[in-house]
């Protein structure tokens, strides 16, 4: 902002850091609004989600990503400094769904995305209820999620909902 004669006010904001991108042997601070802010070591801020981005897309400190590098960044970006119950070890984009991969290996389903903090505060709510041995938890439709264990993958848990067996006395 300019204030003749003498004074010329500036407003910094500065960009936080909301997951790192990883590249081969590289890995790069990402902000929410998808700012390539610094490169650092691959180990660096496990705090933070971990986006895998292929090796032919550019990764240059101060700029913006774009696709789906950008699409996993704004999947992940409410979670920054939140207390989210997982640790966010890998962000999937596909054409028409996000995925988060967590720490215990339970897969996130968020379906498109869209209204991404809802989702994300109700699969804060659910992880903790899942039973052990759950592989996904499916919050595409938020009102009704869904977790349990891929019918493809070998278990030897029970089933994750179980039905309600109360007899209605009202004809």
């Amino acid at each position: 902002d300019r204030a003749f004669p003498h004074t010329l006010r500036i407003a910094v904001t500065p960009e936080r850091p909301v997951a790192v991108a990883r590249q081969g042997g590289g890995a790069y601070l990402l902000s929410g609004a998808g700012r390539v802010v610094a490169r650092v070591g691959r180990g660096a801020r496990p705090e933070l989600a971990r986006i895998w981005v292929r090796r032919e897309v550019k990764l240059v400190p101060g700029e913006l990503v774009t696709g789906d590098p950008l699409a996993a960044v704004r999947a992940v970006a409410p979670l920054a400094g939140t207390a989210f119950p997982a640790r966010v070890t890998s962000v999937t984009v596909g054409e028409e769904a996000v995925t988060l991969r967590v720490r215990s290996g339970i897969e996130i389903r968020l379906g498109e995305p869209s209204d991404l903090e809802l989702k994300l505060a109700v699969a804060a709510k659910v992880l903790p209820l899942l039973r052990p041995g759950s592989t996904y938890l499916d919050v595409s439709v938020p009102e009704r999620p869904v977790g349990g264990v891929d019918s493809g993958q070998p278990t030897d848990t029970q089933p994750q909902l179980e039905r309600q067996t109360e007899v209605s006395t009202v004809p």
